[in-house]
C-alpha cells in the first residue's frame, strides 16, 4: 500500500520556509501512529526539517537527485522512484510524507490518503498538489479535539482509492 500522510490549512498550504506553518500536537500524534513501524518516503527538504535526523521506528527513505547527498544512518538515500522497491517490499506500507515534489512523483500510485485538514489559514509558501478526489472515497472523518495545545479546528480524513474508476 502506498499512502500519503500530510496536513494542510484552509488554503492547502503544507509548508512555510522548510517547516510546518503550525504547531498541532494531535496531528503529530496521528502522524506518529500512522507511520511507526512502516516505511516513510520523503524528499531532501522534508528530511532536513527533522531536527534529530531520521525518525525512529520507521524505515526512512530519502529521494534526492543529488547522488552525493548524505543522509544519517539508518536512513537510505535513493535517486529515483524506481529504486524504492530495491529496499522495500511491494506489500509494505509505504507512507509518502512530502514534500510537494515527492507527492507529485507518487500521485498516480497512491492508494490511501491520510489528511489533517486544519480549518484555519496560515502563511505558507508550499501548497499540496492537486489530487482528483473523484478517484477516492472518504472512508473516515473525525473532528479533532481543540484545547490549549491544539488551538485550531481540524479534521482527520481518510480516503481510499476507488477501483476501476473512470473520470473524464
Amino acid at each position: 500500500m502506498i499512502a500519503f500522510v500530510w496536513a494542510e490549512d484552509s488554503q492547502r498550504n503544507i509548508g512555510y520556509q522548510g517547516d510546518l506553518p503550525w504547531y498541532l500536537p494531535n496531528d503529530m500524534k496521528r502522524f506518529k501512529e500512522l507511520t511507526t513501524n512502516n516505511t516513510i518516503v520523503m524528499g531532501r527538504r522534508t528530511y532536513e526539517s527533522f531536527p534529530n535526523g531520521p525518525l525512529p521506528n520507521r524505515q526512512n527513505i530519502v529521494i534526492s537527485r543529488n547522488k552525493n547527498y548524505q543522509v544519517k544512518s539508518p536512513a537510505i538515500l535513493i535517486n529515483d522512484k524506481g529504486a524504492l522497491f530495491e529496499y522495500v517490499s511491494k506489500q509494505a506500507n509505504i507512507m509518502i510524507i512530502g514534500g510537494k515534489t515527492i507527492f507529485q512523483l507518487f500521485k498516480d500510485d497512491v492508494d490511501t490518503l491520510y489528511v489533517t485538514k486544519i480549518h484555519h489559514e496560515f502563511s505558507g509558501d508550499t501548497k499540496m498538489i492537486d489530487l482528483d478526489y473523484r478517484k477516492f472515497k472518504l472512508t473516515e472523518k473525525k473532528e479533532g479535539t481543540m484545547d490549549e495545545k491544539n488551538p485550531y479546528p481540524y479534521t482527520f480524513e481518510t480516503y481510499h482509492r476507488l477501483s476501476n474508476v473512470e473520470v473524464n
